[in-house]
């Protein structure tokens, strides 16, 4: 284990029983949905699909029909 990580299971630590829990179950899916798309993205089909995807928004884009991505709105 790497000393940031180490540090941040310190400080989690000392959270209360119910927080320690939310922040578990957190990692544990964050670290479960790594691993899914991971496998996902693996699949031979992935690129191809990737690639339509990415023409539909390019094609999307070019038409006219996309906005600016504004976070703070």
């Amino acid at each position: 284990m790497n000393q940031l990580l180490k540090e941040a299971f310190d400080r989690a630590a000392g959270l209360p029983p119910e927080e320690q829990d939310r922040l578990a179950k957190f990692l544990l899916a964050e670290l479960d949905a790594d691993r899914e798309w991971d496998q996902l993205l693996a699949l031979p089909e992935s690129d191809q699909l990737l690639d339509r995807l990415a023409d539909q928004a390019l094609s999307e884009h070019r038409a006219g029909r996309t906005l600016p991505l504004r976070p703070t709105d």
